[in-house]
């Protein structure tokens, strides 16, 4: 990650489910709820950005019929959003370490199938795994 990038990296990891939090909840949709709420408070609007956008986060909002609302803040495709992808679609809901497709199994079970969810992630399966294989083979190539 170029060093520019470090910073909001970080932030947006912290940040990426703010919009789960009962009082920003406006659509039900997390991203697009948490991407409003910072926007509300003046954050850098490529932070708002990438948590509006986290973890193909475009598949549910078509499933939600939230494609518009979403639409109005721009997709980044990026090193940054790639990573972040890498960090949310390997990290289980309580912190626990997996790899990409433990995780993507993980969503799925707790998911019932047929929900939005369950549908988007299992659309955006092949768009997640490439950004964490891009991701991965930047670390990979990257000079200690």
């Amino acid at each position: 990650m170029p060093e520019a990038d470090r910073d909001l990296l970080v932030a947006a990891a912290w940040l990426h489910d703010i919009g789960y939090a009962p009082e920003l909840r406006d659509t039900g949709f997390h991203p697009l709820d948490g991407a409003r709420h910072l926007e509300s408070l003046g954050a850098p609007a490529r932070l708002v950005r990438l948590v509006a956008h986290h973890s193909g986060a475009v598949y549910e909002a078509e499933q939600r019929g939230l494609s518009a609302e979403l639409a109005v803040y721009e997709r980044e495709d990026s090193p940054v959003l790639d990573a972040l992808i890498l960090a949310d679609m390997t990290t289980g809901p309580a912190g626990q370490s997996f790899d990409f497709d433990t995780r993507i199994d993980e969503i799925l079970v707790r998911y019932e199938p047929g929900s939005e969810v369950h549908n988007a992630i299992s659309k955006a399966r092949p768009y997640l795994k490439a950004a964490v294989s891009r991701t991965l083979d930047r670390m990979a190539h990257q000079p200690m």
